[in-house]
């Protein structure tokens, strides 16, 4: 019976931010013109889908216990590396369909071993991928820099703007990738023994190692899997401005982690959900495009954003924290 009252706040916490959507999506469909045209509409989606994508698997990894904040400079990194790996493997002519191709798998295997480096580097000297990481957004932004020399990549053929520009049955196909990653990292994170993996690592460490558990094979897969999403939202903006250029995503890890937090996964580790995550994603691109519609400014939408990630901590901690005040007080009186 004492659970239920746990069980019912934990609906309640999941539950809010999606009642809060509703909300702001009903107030600004009222007060913000042109919020409820269809292209506005499907212009939130493909806004959203790419950093999206990279939530997805940031999600995996922060529920493991870990952080990657190396993934705005490595969408950077990968569509650069796309670029320039599409004119070398064209020889200087026109690019064709396999230089194309063979350039974007190339960097998604580049990308997923960037994300299980730092997974292995954790393992191996438990060093926290707050500092690895960090020291990778560096490395990849410098890394993208000397591969474009300062100056944007433009070999890509015209066909190849579909990937981040296009459209498929009137929706964008970014937005169509971003439901093909949350379907497949759903499955992944509820319905296979890596899933449960994770959410043991996250929730307790030395109980998933003790039950057999390879603590670091875990969270070297779900910092690949960062890697590997980063390294797709690349090749997608790449596609989308038809170049690469190491300027872009600058400040997407903020996004990300803001979209993972709001979405009411726990820094602490151990708990969230990737459904809690879409929900994220799609209240802070509600919220950012609804804002613009009204004419608020960019400065605005940042304290507004900030303010939201510091209520949804408290909203997941507070209960915890009220846990652990009445523990230590419990002690001290039988003290």
């Amino acid at each position: 019976m004492a659970d239920k009252p746990a069980a019912r706040r934990r609906v309640w916490r999941q539950s809010l931010i999606e009642v809060v959507l509703l909300v702001l999506c009903l107030v600004l469909a009222l007060k913000a013109p042109g919020f409820r045209n269809p292209d506005n509409l499907l212009n939130v989606l493909r806004s959203v889908s790419m950093q999206g994508i990279i939530a997805l698997g940031m999600t995996m990894a922060i529920i493991a216990g870990e952080i990657d904040l190396s993934v705005g400079s490595a969408v950077a990194f990968s569509g650069c590396l796309c670029a320039k790996l599409t004119a070398l493997l064209s020889g200087g002519g026109p690019a064709t369909v396999g230089a194309v191709l063979g350039a974007c798998l190339i960097s998604l295997a580049v990308g997923t071993a960037v994300g299980a480096a730092s997974g292995w580097l954790r393992d191996r000297y438990s060093v926290p991928t707050f500092i690895i990481t960090l020291a990778w957004l560096t490395v990849l932004k410098g890394a993208a820099e000397l591969i474009t020399n300062g100056f944007p990549l433009t070999p890509f053929p015209d066909w190849f703007n579909f990937l981040g520009g296009g459209r498929l049955g009137g929706v964008p196909f970014p937005a169509l990738v971003f439901v093909g990653v949350f379907v497949l990292v759903w499955v992944v994170m509820h319905r296979t023994t890596l899933g449960r993996a994770i959410y043991a690592v996250g929730g307790n460490v030395e109980a998933a190692r003790l039950s057999g558990i390879k603590v670091g094979r875990v969270k070297t897969s779900a910092m690949a899997a960062v890697g590997l999403l980063a390294a797709l939202a690349g090749i997608l903006q790449a596609s989308q401005i038809m170049s690469g250029s190491a300027t872009t995503a600058v400040g997407w890890e903020l996004d990300v982690i803001s979209a993972v937090i709001i979405g009411g996964t726990s820094l602490m580790g151990g708990a969230g959900t990737v459904r809690g995550t879409l929900v994220g994603v799609i209240f802070l691109g509600v919220l950012v495009n609804g804002m613009t519609l009204l004419n608020y400014t960019e400065y605005w939408q940042h304290v507004v954003r900030g303010a939201l990630i510091l209520a949804a901590v408290l909203i997941n901690t507070a209960p915890a924290g009220r846990r652990g005040a009445r523990h230590d007080q419990a002690g001290t009186a039988g003290a």
